[in-house]
């Protein structure tokens, strides 16, 4: 199946349709802008015919309730799954005309109707418009009442797809389908014929992809805190699923009942151990049906057995017809169609002809629900489809099937219900729930709770009413009949409820589904796909069977624990935990998945079925691996379901063992240690900076409690608010605005006087302890934390000192992390998750020798570049002190180089000593691998252009002092100047650093760089050194051409890298055509340096400009034809060089005048917008 061509085929119908429904609304006066007067006879000199005025006061009507967008949205959407229907019906030869209605028999965008127009047998044609049309050579009207017709004859026997066009949707009827590139000859030419065969899955995915943009719409309102309305929950939560899920689910729960009391069947319905082992080689028979998934369940102990046997026997008792199954979030119908499937083979296996098993399957045992009417269209025309596969003549039969759209009782006309009830008490107090309980509905969906009814009493009176005369008939049997389907399909018990509920977290939620679900649902109310287990639980009979794939957070997060002891009473028949990548369309990295199949019976020492189809936690395989991994069991796990209970949170932790479960009757860390959440600031921009954007001289980083805050002028201190993966030590690059104890935060307030930061846990801050980044794409890891306030992304502990290495030591093995995966395998690592791990004090000085080394090492690492603030300075210049006189930059690389592979080798070899402790101490030995992955250490690896990159970062830095050869550390970030420091390597005077494509100031920076090389590995060395730069950055040319690129094309890009998009080195820039390029030290800025940049800088550029471009016109004047095109050239550039300088004066001319002050403790964000006309673009 091409799920492209579907996908441009279904995302272009939609934008095509609801463009064209618009224009045909505005033919009658209707716009987004106004909708008419709903009275008038004429419009824009058109005069209405009564029945256009009829639907153009209905559309009027629906609009003022549901608003012009959303109408045009929804007649759009009636159309496309019209023709998306009448297509199918066509492929597959079931129109009852056996004409075709967008193609001829070759299947050319030549409709069949057309040309058969005059010897069709429709219900209710009228030759005499047919002729009248042909005479006109009028294509498009004929066509489009031919279409018309067609849908209105299919009304007969498929009411639910086709209702009668005799309302504002015939109004918009989108024009001109017979065009080049319309809809319909889209639809022909972009989806393969073949496409067509399969109702489920062409019809699944053209209303997925349909969707897809109504549905990024949705979530990007989401972001700006826009709430999920009950017209975008179908849109926001449909997700199609993938086909052997499906029988996954159907086939171990509805299959499985019938099984479990009529084993005798099991050789007719299950394959053989040949047939399955070709079925998992991909060996696969389109015309195969049989029960692949299934799955058996654990052996069970004796007591359980002697259960399970009581319960088969009431399976044994029960005859198809008596089977009662429901997806109550049908979408399109998919998992309906598979459940059809299945009661067809169950009923051949009874001896049920295949006539009556269809009748039956429809009448009896096959429901469906779901929030959105078209999806309802959908799944509707989906089992209708089905049963006519089976039965060719079921069109004939007049059954329809129980799949229903969520009504609403919000409208109901008082003269039809009054009608209906006839004074009848009885019926007047049921109905009266029913209207009640339903009203607003679409808001809740299928986890609506209903009053069980006399359905009997209800339905009598329908049939009564049926062939009345009663002007409020039709009324009744319109909106009330629905009420009542959907109330009895809400309230009844089922053998078997299989669903792939929506996805929709709380924050989603509009106000009345999140009051709803609070109330009723508190133990799932954090997402809608939690509120759908607990409910289909409870549409599940006793002994009945639930199945589902959701999203795996119910199994592991605490905001689901009350749920899972919940589920945990209940057998869990069979889990298979997906992970990631389940479904394609999502591209996520993030969402992971679960199926699994629940039995409504105590669990009593249940041992349940666990399939992991993944080999690693966030490791994505690919869905046919799934499919081989699920059916062969490649990592099954059997587990009584009491075990969970002795965890803490009570995870659905199949995979581990009877050791791990017993090292939870041990400490905790929860008892030797605390754990806090932070500061959060409410508005990082105002109160957060990296910690090199601020004054040096205002930063304190050796406060070690609040109370040394108070009184003080010291603005800014470290705060610890997490980051990526990195144990031991790192991490140190913010710093928060904790000026006099937080006053500002503490009193940073909204315009209602709501507190908008959270100063927390105030009395741990500048505690010595252990922090982690709470939320990561990898494993968890700690780093020593002091002196400094935590929060945002980032939570701290509080350990005894005796205790904090050790603790320290054990949260970064990878016992903590399998304990961690246990409670809680997502990215998130809560506090109440770590607390909860055991803990095991052993082999604790070994440990302690170890993390200090690790600690050490780790340090070493982190403080080796800029972004530390204890950095010294660069490694290659280091060595280069230690090498004596005749040095080489090369020899410098290679020992930085053996460095850091030692470094990596020994925190490597102490890592997985120290894992080995811990997994002796937890006898987990057949658990857990002590081995490191090599992303676990993330210690510098080096590359000639990475060191070369980082050690001409440092130069600069020397020449504006930031650094200096003569000091280690940092010498220079705001504060008072001290010229003595920079004795061996002079810093630049003026703070201002030409970058230009030749040497043209005295200052050039690739002069300054030269000379900085020079100095640090000397003379005699020089040009060896500058070829090894050369050769690290890459390029072509002389060395002092390479560096010189380097430093015009990509220096500041690296350097805006290096400091995360808050450069403290500002790039004045005219532009692409390099007419002047400086660089200035942000923190050694006055008023008076962009006057001096002009003057000094900017206007020299011009004046040589001026002079080389005279220069070069004589020559060009005097030389040879085949010189004056190079000569040409080089007068081209310095032209648009010098017209480039020349824009870039004026700008620049104008903040100069302006004597522009910045303050630092503003950061680079708000003073770099100061200039960011003359300032190159930060990427």
């Amino acid at each position: 199946m091409n799920k492209n061509a579907i996908k441009k085929f279904a995302t272009e119908a939609r934008l095509e349709l609801i463009s064209r429904v618009s224009q045909r609304a505005l033919k009658y006066g209707i716009s987004d802008k106004e909708v008419g007067n709903p009275n008038d006879d004429s419009v824009g000199g058109h005069l209405l015919s009564s029945t256009e005025k009829k639907q153009r006061a209905a559309l009027i009507a629906q609009i003022k309730e549901k608003g012009y967008e959303q109408v045009m949205e929804e007649v759009a959407y009636t159309w496309f799954n019209r023709f998306s229907a009448l297509r199918f019906m066509e492929v597959n030869g079931y129109l009852p005309s056996h004409v075709r209605v967008f193609t001829d028999e070759e299947n050319n965008f030549k409709p069949q109707i057309i040309s058969e127009a005059i010897h069709l047998e429709l219900d209710g044609l009228d030759m005499e418009k047919i002729y009248a049309y042909k005479e006109a050579n009028d294509n498009d009207e004929l066509y489009k009442y031919l279409l018309i017709t067609q849908c209105n004859a299919l009304n007969s026997v498929l009411p639910g797809m086709f209702q009668k066009i005799a309302d504002y949707t015939e109004l918009l009827f989108p024009d001109n389908l017979l065009r080049e590139g319309s809809v319909a000859q889209q639809m022909i030419e972009l989806i393969p014929e073949d496409d067509w065969k399969d109702a489920v899955q062409i019809i699944g995915w053209l209303y997925q992809y349909y969707n897809s943009e109504k549905k990024d719409d949705v979530f990007a309102a989401l972001k700006k805190n826009v709430k999920i309305t009950k017209e975008n929950i179908p849109a926001a939560t449909q997700l199609f699923t993938p086909d052997w899920i499906v029988r996954y689910m159907v086939e171990n729960s509805l299959g499985r009942l019938w099984l479990e009391g009529h084993p005798d069947v099991k050789e007719q319905l299950l394959p053989t151990e040949e047939e399955q082992s070709a079925y998992v080689a991909g060996n696969r028979d389109p015309e195969d049906t049989k029960w692949h998934y299934y799955l058996e369940e654990a052996e069970q102990e004796p007591e359980v057995q002697a259960q399970l046997a009581e319960i088969r026997k009431e399976y044994a008792a029960l005859t198809p017809d008596q089977l009662k199954v429901i997806d109550p979030c049908s979408g399109s119908g998919h998992i309906l169609a598979y459940m059809f499937d299945v009661l067809m083979k169950i009923y051949e296996s009874y001896g049920y002809t295949t006539r009556e098993a269809v009748a039956s399957i429809v009448e009896n045992n096959l429901y469906g629900l779901d929030i959105d009417d078209r999806a309802a269209q959908l799944a509707y025309f989906a089992v209708m489809m089905k049963a006519r596969q089976y039965d060719r003549r079921f069109f004939s039969r007049g059954i329809q099937p129980h799949v229903y759209a969520i009504a609403e009782s919000n409208h109901v006309d008082s003269f039809a219900l009054e009608y209906f009830c006839n004074g009848d008490a009885k019926l007047k107090k049921a109905m009266d729930t029913i209207i009640s309980e339903l009203h607003d509905a679409k808001e809740y969906g299928s986890i609506l709770t209903v009053t069980p009814q006399d359905w009997s009493a209800l339905y009598d009176r329908f049939a009564e009413i049926t062939e009345d005369i009663n002007m409020s008939r039709e009324t009744a049997l319109i909106e009330l009949l629905p009420l009542v389907q959907v109330a009895e399909a809400l309230v009844q018990k089922y053998d078997a409820v299989v669903t792939n509920p929506p996805y929709m977290g709380a924050s989603g939620m509009g106000a009345k589904l999140s009051d709803y679900v609070k109330k009723n649902y508190p133990d799932s109310k954090s997402d809608l796909f939690a509120v759908f287990i607990e409910k289909c639980g409870q549409m599940a009979k006793r002994n009945g069977y639930q199945s589902m794939i959701t999203q795996h957070q119910w199994m592991f997060l605490a905001g689901y624990e009350k749920l899972r002891r919940q589920l945990n009473i209940r057998q869990t028949i069979t889990l298979a935990h997906l992970g990631i990548g389940t479904f394609e369309e999502l591209n996520s990295k993030v969402v992971q998945s679960v199926a699994f199949v629940f039995r409504n019976a105590v669990a009593n020492g249940y041992i349940g079925s666990y399939n992991r189809l993944f080999e690693k936690q966030g490791l994505q395989e690919d869905n046919e691996e799934k499919v081989k991994w699920l059916i062969t069991g490649k990592h099954l796990f059997n587990m009584k379901q009491t075990f969970f209970a002795q965890i803490d949170g009570c995870p659905i932790a199949y995979w581990a063992s009877s050791n791990v479960i017993e090292n939870f009757r041990n400490k905790r860390v929860r008892d030797i240690a605390d754990a806090r959440q932070g500061l959060i600031t409410g508005d990082n921009d105002t109160y957060m900076r990296f910690w090199y954007e601020v004054s040096i001289d205002n930063i304190s980083f050796t406060t070690s409690r609040c109370t040394e805050t108070e009184n003080s002028d010291i603005r800014w201190y470290p705060y610890a608010k997490g980051g990526g993966f990195r144990r031991w030590y790192g991490f140190n690059e913010y710093v928060v605005d904790w000026k006099n104890n937080g006053e500002a935060l503490k009193n940073f307030k909204d315009k209602n006087g709501k507190l908008r930061s959270r100063p927390q846990n105030i009395d741990t801050y500048f505690r010595t302890g252990l922090t982690w980044s709470a939320l990561t794409t990898y494993k968890l890891s700690l780093r020593d934390m002091e002196n400094s306030i935590y929060g945002g992304g980032g939570a701290a502990m509080f350990v005894p000192d005796d205790l904090k290495l050790y603790l320290l030591g054990f949260m970064n093995s990878c016992v903590a992390q399998f304990y961690l995966n246990l409670v809680n395998p997502t990215i998130n690592f809560l506090i109440n998750d770590i607390l909860s791990l055991p803990v095991i004090v052993e082999h604790k000085e070994d440990i302690e020798v170890i993390v200090r080394s690790n600690l050490s090492i780790s340090k070493d690492d982190y403080d080796s570049f800029e972004i530390s603030h204890d950095f010294a300075i660069s490694p290659l210049a280091n060595f280069a002190n230690q090498a004596g006189n005749k040095v080489y930059l090369k020899e410098c690389y290679k020992q930085w180089s053996r460095t850091c592979d030692e470094r990596i080798l020994a925190i490597r070899r102490n890592e997985e000593e120290m894992n080995k402790l811990f997994i002796d101490s937890y006898l987990l030995g057949d658990d857990i691998n002590p081995e490191l992955e090599d992303k676990e250490i993330v210690l510098h690896r080096t590359t000639m252009k990475t060191e070369i990159i980082d050690f001409i970062s440092y130069a600069v830095g020397c020449m504006f002092g930031r650094y200096s050869l003569d000091v280690d550390g940092l010498v220079y970030a705001g504060g008072e100047w001290d010229n003595s420091k920079y004795s061996t390597f002079a810093a630049d005077k003026d703070n201002i650093i030409p970058i230009s494509d030749d040497e043209y100031f005295e200052d050039d920076i690739v002069g300054r760089f030269v000379k900085f090389v020079e100095v640090v590995y000397g003379k005699d060395t020089l040009d060896e050194n500058l070829k090894f730069i050369a050769d690290a950055l890459g390029g072509k040319g002389q060395p002092k051409d390479v560096i010189r690129n380097y430093f015009l094309k990509d220096f500041y890009s690296d350097h805006c890298k290096i400091y995360q998009k808050r450069p403290i080195y500002w790039l004045f820039d005219s532009g692409k055509k390099n007419g002047f390029k400086a660089l200035i030290y942000m923190h050694r800025y006055q008023p008076d340096t962009i006057a001096r940049i002009r003057t000094d800088y900017v206007h020299e550029q011009q004046a040589r400009y001026r002079t080389a471009i005279a220069d070069l016109e004589t020559r060009i004047a005097n030389a040879s034809t085949g010189e004056r095109v190079k000569l040409n050239k080089q007068l081209k550039t310095l032209n648009d060089q010098a017209t480039e300088i020349h824009e870039y004066e004026e700008k620049i001319h104008h903040l100069a005048d302006q004597m522009i002050s910045i303050d630092l403790d503003d950061g680079v964000k708000v003073n770099y917008a100061k200039f960011q006309d003359v300032l190159a673009k930060i990427k």
